[in-house]
Order: structure tokens, then sequence, then C-alpha cells
């Protein structure tokens, strides 16, 4: 294995494939190294580092804000579409392999009990979060035209112990543990069903679909058994044996600028299935009790 950089190392997931690669020093950039957005300085680092591989976990990734602000959506394009697009252009000039990470969002399906989408089937996003990461997986499937070697791994609802850096966000589950000791109502959807997938495991995927070196193209990477928010709270509060006050919700009761799809589940018809994110769930807090 040759050079390999990681852009978005220090987040979430960015933090375990570091750990995931580690035997093989990978370069790690995040934005407080490079600003991302500037192509002039970003082609310049390339340049002198000449990666074989780029792994890139930097995106845009808040769905309210990019819904309700043209200049957020600006920034989401910028990070989501023109991003990946010089980087494919890079990789595709150098022979370089492209890993790129995208979401489940460039789905939707409106029936709670849709069973999923799979690697083959046509994205159809339906929030602007969603539109900028189809925007960018469009930028790779043109160029793949050309010969570009690369692996679009779509996942979903991201889970795991929380890294130092100050970007990074606390999972859905940090916060309902939160919400669930203060003893106050918590208000949890009851929809929007896909599937949880815990950082380490997928970082572990990743990794094992490198040195497996399949053909490239798209990889749905996700914990096994879908979930509703509602469903992957109560198994969160058994864990911890906790009985807060909670309110089952539509997603329609909550002021939010974004739509949500009903079910956005991936399918993974290639690659070997992850584990349940219960277990993974039950392993992490087990862990960090």
């Amino acid at each position: 294995m040759k050079k390999i950089l990681i852009l978005g190392a220090s987040g979430n997931l960015g933090t375990f494939l570091c750990q995931s690669f580690s035997d093989l020093k990978p370069l790690t950039w995040d934005k407080l190294d490079l600003d991302l957005t500037n192509i002039s300085a970003l082609a310049s680092a390339l340049e002198a580092s000449q990666p074989s591989m780029i792994i890139n976990v930097a995106a845009y990734n808040s769905v309210d804000l990019c819904e309700s602000s043209d200049l957020q959506y600006k920034e989401a394009l910028s990070l989501n579409r023109d991003l990946v697009e010089f980087l494919a252009n890079w990789c595709l000039v150098k022979d370089a392999i492209l890993v790129h990470f995208s979401s489940d969002y460039v789905f939707s399906s409106d029936d709670i009990n849709f069973s999923g989408f799979n690697e083959n089937n046509d994205p159809k996003p339906i929030n602007r979060y969603g539109e900028s990461k189809r925007a960018g997986e469009e930028k790779i499937l043109n160029l793949a035209k050309q010969g570009l070697n690369y692996y679009l791994i779509r996942t979903s609802k991201l889970f795991g112990p929380k890294p130092n850096s100050s970007e990074a966000k606390p999972s859905f589950f940090d916060i309902m543990l939160n919400l669930a000791k203060e003893n106050r109502e918590i208000k949890i959807v009851d929809g929007e069903k896909s599937c949880f997938t815990y950082t380490p495991d997928l970082a572990d995927a990743t990794r094992k679909l490198i040195d497996d070196r399949p053909e490239s193209g798209i990889y749905h990477l996700t914990n096994s058994s879908p979930a509703t928010w509602l469903q992957g709270a109560n198994y969160l509060f058994k864990l911890f044996k906790l009985s807060p006050k909670v309110k089952a919700i539509k997603s329609d009761d909550l002021s939010r600028p974004a739509k949500r799809p009903q079910s956005s589940i991936l399918i993974n018809k290639k690659r070997p299935k992850l584990r349940s994110w219960k277990l993974a769930l039950a392993e992490f807090y087990n862990k960090n009790k």
C-alpha cells in the first residue's frame, strides 16, 4: 500500500479511520491544517505530498441550516460537490484511488415500511443536503467513465465515541442519554427508518474493503437491523435501565426546515454484513459506563 491521505481526520468517523489505517501511517488533514474549500492551496498541498489514495470524510452535514440558508447551501455545495469534483479529477490524473463517503439522504421513501435501497437504485433526495451529497456522487460517477478508480461508500446515522475535536458533534444516543438523565419529557420521532452505524465498525469495514480491493463502485456499509429514532432510543434506555418520559411524535410534528425521508434504509448487496447496531451500541456503552 502506498501513501494514504485522510481528509476530515479529526471528525467522528475520521478519527477511527486513522486508527484502522494506523499501521500504514496515513497523512491526516483537517480544516485546522488546511482550508479544504481553498482549491489552490489544496492543489499545492497534494502536489507536495503525492498520495496514491485519498480517503475523503470531509463534508458539510448541517441538514436544517443547509435548507434554510442560501449561504449555508452554497457552503454545502462547496464541500459536498466542488471539493469532491476536484479530488476526483486529481485522482484521475494521478492514477490515485478516491474513497468518498456519502449519505442515505440521497434516497427517500415516504413509506416507513419500505424495505430499502440497494447500491444500484436511482437516488432521489428530498432536501438540499441530500442534493449536495448526490451532486458529489455524480461528479465521481461521471469521471468513473474516464477511468477513475474509486470507492463511493454510503452510510447513515453515525454513532460512537466522540473525539476531542470541537468540530465533532454528539451522536443521537449521547443526546438521548443526557436528556434521560435530566428526567424531562423527551419527544422522539417514531419514523425516519434507516440504519444506525457504529463509527469503529464502519472504519474497520472500510479498511477491509480497501484491503480486498474489489472493483470500483458504490458500496453500502451500515450496521444491520434498520430502526426508527424511537426504536433506537428505547433500546438505549433499556441498556441503561432508564425509564424517562417519552412522547412518540411524527416527523411533521417537529418544526424543521428540511424534510426527512420516512425510509432511507441502505441495503448492502456487495460486502459482508456488519453486526447489529444493538450489539455495537451495547459494546460501546459497556466500555464507557
